[in-house]
């Protein structure tokens, strides 16, 4: 016979094992089968009729059954990708034949050669740093630097719209980028605004006005010169149809170009109603009295002018005609450039003399004026640095710096009038 001590351990063994085994089997239940262990029999066999449907759902079907449920209920088509994929896609795009490429070439004295040219199969790119075949740019990403026949680097890339509107053909002189972004800041352009424009020139504040009013947007710009609304027109449409090769994309094709004089416009204007208006002729105060009655309540004139006597006849006529225009400020847009290099430290004799690349040998003759525009390029004196773009191979030092302002600055281009149109008080 056993002792009380074995069988006590004995018993504790067996206690044990049956806790373990217990465990075991708990452990290979599914959270459903818990819930049901713990609550009553009836609540039980409720939850396991509403959890049938989803475990008669399971995937435990016969293969016949998974060969017919194609024919069924045949699977959607993979949807297309979306616009916004298209477009980032689109970013990446290389160079293409009949798009516009811009190449950058750097100068002496601190210039930087700008060259706009539309890419064929059969083009060539001149410049004073050598030949470059566009068939060596086509296919190639933005932003790479290629040789000329002469060795000279060129940065090759897409040219912005402020880049486009200097360099394109132009027969007046064109309102300036540093002008064009004030005045739309002035007029409060959004997406679909129709706004009026006097004075389509060259065709550069048309274009960066189709760009704030977008597609669902209307510009409308009156010319009264037949060779500038010509022009216009096909700087335009020339911008258009790269644009679209380039991006693969529209670009909003929301201007009308009217040849004809805003002064005798006015059965034209009785219809419309506009958002904003933007003047841009020798004489504006003559098309006032013609386009305020079709300008929104609360809407701004924003004229461009020349000469500060022309703000004083436009101010003067405003006054006399009482016309009701308040005019909130009048402003002239000045950009002030910097020169940041590394110095350079000759030794003269028994001193030492810091200068920077603008200091040496720099001759007056060389910058008569801050461009100077050819037929398809154009010197901007943009570009502070070195005489070539830096090579990956260079290794720089430390040095220090000389940082003032640039000795040539951006000259004036025009007075920018901001008027806003305010409903004359009831007699």
């Amino acid at each position: 016979m056993a002792s009380p001590a074995r069988l006590l351990r004995r018993a504790f063994s067996s206690a044990s094992d049956g806790r373990r085994r217990r465990r075991a089997w708990e452990a290979s239940l599914s959270p459903l089968e818990r819930l049901k262990r713990l609550l009553p029999p009836e609540e039980a066999a409720t939850v396991e009729r509403c959890a049938e449907p989803r475990s008669s759902a399971s995937p435990q079907t016969s293969t016949e059954e998974k060969m017919a449920a194609p024919s069924a209920a045949p699977t959607a088509a993979p949807s297309p990708r979306g616009h916004h994929e298209e477009k980032m896609a689109a970013r990446h795009n290389p160079l293409r034949a009949g798009e516009l490429a811009l190449a950058e070439l750097r100068r002496k004295h601190n210039a930087t050669l700008k060259l706009l040219c539309r890419l064929e199969a059969g083009g060539v790119l001149n410049s004073h740093g050598g030949l470059l075949p566009h068939r060596d740019i086509i296919g190639r990403l933005p932003g790479q630097l290629l040789r000329s026949s002469a060795g000279a680097r060129l940065l090759l890339r897409r040219p912005s719209l402020d880049e486009y509107v200097l360099l394109m053909p132009r027969g007046p002189t064109i309102a300036y980028p540093k002008d064009i972004s004030a005045m739309l800041m002035m007029m409060d352009i959004h997406p679909g605004d129709v706004v009026l424009e006097s004075g389509s020139g060259s065709g550069a504040l048309s274009l960066f006005l189709s760009r704030a009013v977008g597609p669902e947007g209307r510009v409308i710009s009156y010319e009264i010169r037949d060779d500038h609304h010509n022009l216009a027109k096909k700087n335009y449409r020339h911008w258009r149809t790269t644009w679209k090769i380039g991006h693969m994309e529209e670009w909003p094709d929301n201007v009308d170009f009217i040849l004809k004089d805003i002064s005798r416009a006015a059965e034209d204007m009785k219809s419309l109603t506009f958002d904003a208006i933007v003047l841009d002729m020798l004489n504006p105060q003559s098309a006032l009295s013609v386009v305020h009655p079709s300008l929104k309540e609360g809407g701004v004139c924003a004229v461009y002018l020349a000469n500060i006597t022309q703000v004083v006849d436009l101010l003067d006529r405003i006054r006399t005609c009482r016309l009701p225009f308040a005019c909130e400020k009048i402003v002239e847009v000045t950009h002030r450039n910097w020169l940041v290099l590394p110095a350079k430290i000759k030794n003269c004799k028994s001193s030492q003399r810091v200068e920077t690349q603008e200091d040496i040998e720099e001759d007056p003759q060389q910058k008569e004026s801050d461009e100077i525009q050819t037929e398809d390029q154009i010197l901007l004196n943009e570009g502070e640095g070195d005489g070539s773009f830096p090579d990956d191979a260079e290794t720089h030092c430390s040095a220090p710096y000389i940082a003032r302002p640039s000795r040539w600055q951006d000259a004036h281009s025009a007075f920018l009038t901001k008027l806003r149109k305010f409903r004359p008080p009831l007699s």
